[in-house]
């Protein structure tokens, strides 16, 4: 049972800490797939110049050129050149990507939407992992880095639907550092119809990221892109 009075206060932030997300560069490491790209593309048309990281810097030119405000790069470039990045690569090449660009992405904030999922003849469903999630496993992995994960829960479809103007959802962000899941969370907030929500420590990635499989299952059913409203929390409007 969950007990209403339990602690839930979020990190405390950091002393003159100078985020800013409005005059951010954001990176995005996969940024030629699906959810990269609808990331890249609904932070481009609220004004954020993207980067769009890939292994070959020709496919992230030639994905930037249909998207608005972004510049195609190699996940080198884009990591060294971002101020905040997004890591939207596949599963089975996420300890990978990242190895190939802790150095650069020290520092900084990194936005980690990837969910360790697979999909047999029943479905999807989440994959143990080591570290105990991808954002954990991102956090040992750059351990200079501030973690934050986000956007797991975003659909693709409606992110790259030109005839979606708002994506309805809320987005659940977890940190340990109260000015980059701050910072995460107005980012979120730019994109019409979204609003960022805190919903705890990294330790709380886990099932955040397990919830994905469920939201597949959801709409395979039902035909739909499901998202999440989180209800009653007082003075945090829908943009």
């Amino acid at each position: 049972m969950m007990k209403e009075n339990a602690e839930v206060s979020a990190p405390r932030a950091a002393e003159n800490d100078p985020l800013s997300p409005a005059d951010m560069v954001v990176g995005v490491l996969g940024g030629t797939g699906d959810q990269g790209r609808g990331l890249a593309r609904r932070l481009g048309l609220a004004g954020r110049e993207v980067l769009i990281g890939s292994r070959s810097a020709d496919r992230a030119r030639s994905i930037a050129r249909d998207l608005p405000s972004a510049t195609g790069v190699d996940n080198a470039e884009c990591a060294a050149r971002a101020d905040l990045v997004i890591v939207a690569v596949p599963w089975d090449g996420h300890a990978t990507t990242l190895s190939e660009v802790a150095g650069e992405l020290a520092g900084k904030i990194v936005v980690d939407c990837v969910v360790p999922m697979g999909f047999d003849n029943r479905g999807a469903h989440s994959l143990d992992v080591p570290e105990g999630s991808a954002c954990l496993q991102a956090q040992q992995i750059c351990p200079e880095s501030r973690v934050v994960g986000a956007f797991h829960h975003v659909s693709a479809a409606l992110l790259l639907d030109p005839s979606v103007p708002r994506v309805e959802t809320d987005v659940m962000v977890v940190g340990d550092d109260r000015a980059a899941t701050d910072a995460v969370i107005e980012l979120a907030d730019t994109i019409p119809g979204m609003r960022g929500i805190y919903a705890g420590r990294l330790r709380n990635s886990r099932q955040v990221e397990a919830l994905t499989a469920n939201l597949i299952s959801i709409n395979r059913r039902y035909r739909a892109h499901a998202g999440v409203r989180v209800t009653d929390v007082p003075g945090i409007p829908v943009h």
